[in-house]
């Protein structure tokens, strides 16, 4: 028997957070959220205010539009950067290792 560890709320959530890259500077709507979340504008809202109090995502003032913060954009630039690290290390290994020995 197979344990299913899927919870829907969470499973949302998660969905919301990829809907919400790509609109940084002007933000969506409540209602756009709701309907590309297929839910009722409540439970979109509950699970913005969930990502607000997480830090991930914040409400426009002037427009009461949603966005991200940039708490999540900086952890991809620092993975990016990590990785460029790790780039740089195995190129150094390899070409210390493809010199010719003097």
């Amino acid at each position: 028997m197979t344990t299913s560890y899927t919870n829907v709320g969470q499973q949302r959530i998660l969905k919301l957070l990829l809907l919400l890259f790509g609109h940084e500077m002007n933000g969506v709507t409540l209602t756009d959220v709701a309907k590309w979340m297929d839910t009722a504008p409540p439970v979109a809202l509950r699970d913005l205010h969930n990502l607000q109090d997480a830090g991930m995502a914040e409400q426009i003032v002037d427009t009461n539009r949603w966005r991200l913060t940039p708490r999540l954009p900086q952890k991809a630039l620092a993975m990016l950067e990590a990785m460029d690290r790790a780039q740089q290390r195995v190129t150094e290994t390899r070409n210390r290792y493809s010199r010719t020995p003097d």
